[in-house]
């Protein structure tokens, strides 16, 4: 089937999205544009807003629109557990908990050396400087239990220890082979509780 340029562009555009296939794409753009061309705006107008307006936060790499994200602004939180996850969605599941009161460090990824994701590119380097701020007593290592998040943890939990910090990992009530985003929230919460 021959579509416009512009159709073609919004599909392409769509399968960029993470588990979207072509033809989950093609419907969706066939959704908005026969069903909801209004949402159809107002999804751009957001994204093109996000895009522009969000950053990193300069202390824990999450995204925000501020220089600071509010969780490393707010002083109720303990400033002396730093919680290590790999995405926002990540710290996102945690704080949904209830369960951790500490601060985070958002690495933006996993290393993963097949695919060339080394731990420069997941910035371990301003992870090392912020958990040795003379603040900083405990970092929890809340990657997941893939094969790639245990390398993480391993990696940067020696790095860490190396530097006398004392380092903690999730305990296992966390499914292996699971996202951390995708774990419901009582399991989260037990695993930080039993974390070792």
């Amino acid at each position: 089937m021959s579509h416009t340029h512009s159709l073609d562009a919004l599909i392409q555009a769509l399968r960029r999205l993470p588990g979207v296939g072509a033809k989950s794409a093609a419907r969706m753009a066939f959704h908005l544009l026969q069903h909801d061309r209004a949402g159809a705006r107002q999804l751009a107008q957001a994204l093109e807003q996000a895009v522009d307006q969000v950053r990193h936060c300069a202390r824990c790499h999450t995204f925000t629109e501020a220089s600071v994200c509010a969780t490393c602004l707010d002083a109720r939180r303990d400033g002396t557990r730093l919680c290590v996850v790999e995405t926002p969605a990540d710290q996102s599941a945690m704080e949904r908990t209830g369960a951790f009161h500490g601060l985070y460090f958002v690495l933006m990824g996993r290393l993963s050396p097949l695919d060339g994701v080394g731990p420069r590119d997941i910035g371990v380097q301003a992870l090392l400087e912020r958990a040795c701020d003379g603040v900083v007593q405990e970092v929890i290592l809340a990657t997941g239990f893939t094969a790639e998040g245990e390398a993480t943890a391993h990696v940067v939990g020696e790095a860490l220890r190396a530097r006398g910090l004392r380092v903690t990992r999730l305990a296992r009530g966390v499914p292996v082979g699971s996202e951390l985003e995708y774990v419901d929230l009582g399991t989260i919460a037990h695993a930080l509780a039993d974390r070792r």
